[in-house]
């Protein structure tokens, strides 16, 4: 039996719940996470103390996953709003470092480079943010692209002082940690480290930041890689882990090939560039002809987005389906599906070869999510361990999510501030018609669906399915 452990992110369904799911699949796996309760939330740090004792208490592993935005800060909205000097994040860090050592298993590590969101929303980031965040996304952007071009920048600075100089201090606190887990990468504590970029553009503070991390790993030799990304970074690690000497190959097939070199929103190499470079990571081949075949539904012109309400229904041919065992990223949209295209996929009874569907969040994030749904399943049926039903609900519940919630019935919710739970529970009876729509296609039986808000906002909702 394989064994894995995770140390999420933050207690989010994407982050919690989904690499349960998955990896339900195969029975052979098991794996061990902290309870959720102690991890990170939108206001609450994770308890440091409780995850110690669960890594010190928790069986042998194959392979130890980490999150150190958990231990270093509380959880990823945590790494940004956390009021703790670089002294106090780092003794606590060689409190961890120290248990570590004391583990045998292979571990890999994840830690982000701190985001610069394009917005004065400040949900995830400091109070400043509702009335400074666009002009600070500014500063950052031509700060690094003056830098970049060695030419003037000629923005003038409107922030006040006092905002501007704590925005700066936290970042170099952030950057600083990070430096620090490249000496753990040297003394052997990590076997691998990647760090993320969330929220991303071509300049700014944290891409150029991502540039002298990159410089540093190359000059000292270090396995360390630097991801466009970031919820998918642990399903991505766990799949490098499944998939270490499988010699697993993936074809890859865009619905608008002449757009493959297109960006996407919130990032900052091209589709094919994040396909490519999500699959590497997961230990998987990218060739003509594999045991895979993976569908990316691109964008052709620009890609949508359900959040910002500028969204595409793109597809609107015929949808064939190969013959060899496929999985899909479908990113005509961010946040959300392409309507078109499910629509398409649908019509008839799911095929036995379909090995994963997913269009959350931005490009990486379903790219990531869909690889490790389509590995972890590839694998299980090669082993004789596959669970059919396990599957069957994991794909019920995508559908539901990232088709009938994201992109039909959030924007309501939004908009019904601050009454998203009485909106959210006048919605059951739409999501009854879709969730019949959806069983049917894929002949899976169900009990009941409970949704609810986790984090009692509209941006992620949690699908919980009673099976019979």
């Amino acid at each position: 039996m394989k064994k894995i452990a995770l140390i999420p992110i933050d207690n989010r369904p994407i982050c919690y719940t989904l690499v349960r799911d998955i990896l339900a699949q195969d029975d052979s796996i098991e794996l061990f996470m902290p309870e959720r309760e102690y991890l990170g939330a939108l206001k609450k740090n994770a308890d440091i103390e409780n995850i110690y004792d669960f890594i010190k208490n928790m069986p042998k592993a194959d392979i130890l996953v980490i999150s150190l935005d958990t231990i270093a800060y509380g959880g990823l909205v945590s790494s940004r709003r956390c009021p703790e000097t670089f002294g106090q994040i780092r003794e606590r860090l060689l409190k961890f470092k120290e248990i570590i050592k004391q583990k045998s298993e292979k571990t890999y590590a994840f830690s982000s480079i701190m985001r610069i969101s394009n917005n004065n929303i400040n949900e995830e980031e400091k109070e400043y943010w509702s009335q400074w965040g666009k002009k600070i996304f500014e500063f950052s952007y031509y700060q690094h692209k003056s830098r970049r071009e060695k030419s003037q920048n000629c923005v003038y600075n409107q922030i006040p002082e006092d905002i501007l100089n704590d925005y700066l201090d936290t970042r170099k606190r952030n950057f600083d940690i990070n430096k620090l887990y490249l000496d753990w990468l040297e003394d052997k504590t990590l076997d691998m480290l990647v760090f993320s970029k969330d929220d991303t553009g071509e300049y700014g503070l944290n891409v150029e930041e991502a540039e002298l991390l990159e410089k540093e790993i190359k000059n000292r030799g270090l396995n360390a890689q630097i991801k466009t990304g970031a919820d998918e970074i642990p399903l991505t690690l766990i799949t490098r882990a499944l998939a270490q000497d499988k010699n697993i190959s993936v074809g890859v097939d865009y619905t608008h090939t002449e757009s493959i070199n297109k960006i996407s929103r919130y990032e900052d190499i091209s589709v094919k560039d994040c396909v490519e470079s999500q699959l590497r990571l997961a230990n998987c081949t990218v060739s003509t002809k594999g045991d895979l075949k993976l569908i990316v539904n691109n964008f052709e012109n620009a890609q949508g987005d359900w959040v910002l309400g500028d969204f595409t229904n793109s597809y609107k041919k015929n949808l064939t389906l190969p013959d060899e065992n496929f999985f899909i990223a479908d990113i005509s949209n961010a946040n959300g599906a392409d309507e078109g295209f499910v629509r398409e996929l649908i019509k008839n009874k799911c095929p036995q070869n379909l090995y994963g569907y997913c269009a959350y969040n931005t490009s990486a994030n379903s790219i990531g999510c869909a690889v490790f749904c389509a590995v972890t399943k590839f694998l299980a049926k090669k082993n004789n361990s596959y669970n059919d039903h396990a599957f069957k609900k994991l794909m019920f519940i995508r559908l539901l999510d990232d088709w009938v919630y994201q992109t039909k019935i959030r924007k309501s919710v939004r908009e019904a501030e601050p009454d998203f739970f009485e909106m959210l529970k006048s919605k059951r009876r739409e999501f009854s018609e879709y969730e019949k729509i959806i069983a049917k296609y894929l002949d899976f039986e169900y009990n009941d669906v409970d949704y609810t808000l986790p984090w009692a906002r509209s941006f992620e909702a949690e699908i919980d399915v009673k099976s019979l």
